[in-house]
């Protein structure tokens, strides 16, 4: 769940992304998990899910060491933050923090080989 007032917009980086609305100081919490709120999908369930949704978990869920066996969907706008090999968000798991100072209408961006168990993707 986003803790920081945020918007989504075209994106330099990739499509759309996630950009601050109000300046975000050092430190602040800015994602935290929210059972109920956020999904857990299990793996073993995707392959049964119709492919429409197959496509959407390929684009928007994650695989996270806090959850072995399962992908996990932000369910607000927090599914269209970037990816950055210098992140201006950190964090792992369970919750994600401003690394420096975020101006209000800079893009948030956090590292996906963090964030994501196994990911390997553009650097």
């Amino acid at each position: 769940m986003l803790l920081v007032p945020s918007r989504v917009a075209p994106s330099a980086i990739q499509g759309l992304g996630l950009f601050a609305t109000d300046a975000v100081a050092e430190g602040t919490e800015v994602w935290r998990f929210a059972p109920g709120f956020d999904l857990l999908i299990p793996l073993e369930a995707v392959a049964g899910l119709p492919a429409a949704y197959r496509a959407y978990l390929d684009t928007y869920a994650y695989p996270s060491e806090a959850f072995p066996g399962r992908l996990v969907v932000s369910c607000d706008h927090a599914k269209f933050m970037n990816h950055s090999p210098d992140p201006n968000v950190v964090g792992r798991d369970l919750s994600s923090f401003a690394s420096r100072p975020i101006a209000a209408g800079e893009e948030l961006t956090c590292d996906y080989r963090v964030v994501c168990s196994g990911w390997t993707g553009f650097d």
